[in-house]
């Protein structure tokens, strides 16, 4: 192993779990260094320029803070695809990804009008156009920050996804039918906040992460009624959820009368998708 790989194990070790350190300083020297896993794997010592140097040693210290090295670095992968991070969205994670194979499993043919709501970094909606090519994806976010990150991961990626800035508690029922609704709303309690990593907690936008702990469900019903207007009959709704709150999620979706609801777990076995059809 390259003798930086174990300098950065080294400057880090008890700010993360051992089994973190590797991975992150191969990501770190690959996407910030630009060296190759050859490079990676050599015992020989890679030569860094003083000011390379310095530049890990300052990204050394954003880490030993807890600032997450996504946002660091800039860019985090998802769904085959590379987005644009920063501290005004989220970092995608792994089951929103699940979320969004289960629509493009469930919509693969025929073209399809898709609202996303919340869209941060742009993420599902990016990365449902690329892959539904006949579908048409409006998203929604109230930041306008973030409207900027998804706007340049659409140009990144190479789709065309009609970006609105709206606040959907205050948004009523309008002309607009969509086909598929979908969302991965705040749903984290504040009373959930001590048992939160500190790397989200303290660098995380907490706009897209808290609701009340007296409305857990405050985005999910207003959603959801907002969809009984704006779905066609038959379309879709489909959630991220908090995974404490699923079957009353369940029942919420049940009494506004929407049917055939499917609560489904992620690859960590938690519940957190929902599929409901108007």
């Amino acid at each position: 192993m390259n003798p930086v790989v174990s300098y950065i194990k080294q400057t880090l070790q008890g700010y993360y779990p051992d089994s973190e350190l590797v991975p992150m300083a191969k990501l770190l020297l690959t996407q910030v260094f630009g060296m190759s896993v050859v490079e990676l794997y050599a015992g020989k010592d890679t030569t860094f320029s003083v000011n390379e140097r310095k530049q890990l040693d300052d990204i050394l210290v954003r880490l030993q803070k807890l600032e997450p090295i996504q946002y660091i670095i800039g860019t985090e992968e998802f769904y085959g695809l590379t987005f644009e991070v920063n501290k005004h969205v989220l970092i995608p994670r792994p089951e929103t990804g699940e979320l969004v194979d289960w629509i493009i499993r469930e919509h693969k043919y025929g073209g399809v009008r898709i609202l996303d709501i919340g869209t941060g970094s742009g993420c599902i909606a990016v990365s449902l156009a690329k892959n539904l090519e006949e579908a048409e994806v409006v998203s929604w976010d109230v930041s306008e920050k973030a409207l900027q990150v998804a706007e340049r991961n659409c140009r990144r990626n190479g789709v065309r996804v009609t970006l609105e800035q709206r606040d959907v508690l205050l948004v009523s029922p309008a002309g607009e039918r969509f086909d598929v609704i979908v969302s991965n709303p705040p749903y984290i309690t504040e009373k959930e906040r001590a048992d939160m990593s500190a790397n989200v907690l303290e660098w995380e936008p907490e706009l897209a992460l808290f609701v009340p702990d007296d409305s857990p469900l405050l985005f999910y019903r207003k959603i959801a009624e907002l969809g009984r207007d704006m779905l066609v009959s038959g379309g879709r709704l489909y959630f991220e959820i908090n995974q404490e709150y699923g079957r009353e999620t369940v029942d919420m979706l049940a009494g506004l009368e929407y049917k055939n609801i499917k609560l489904r777990k992620d690859l960590f076995q938690n519940d957190r998708m929902i599929k409901a059809e108007k």
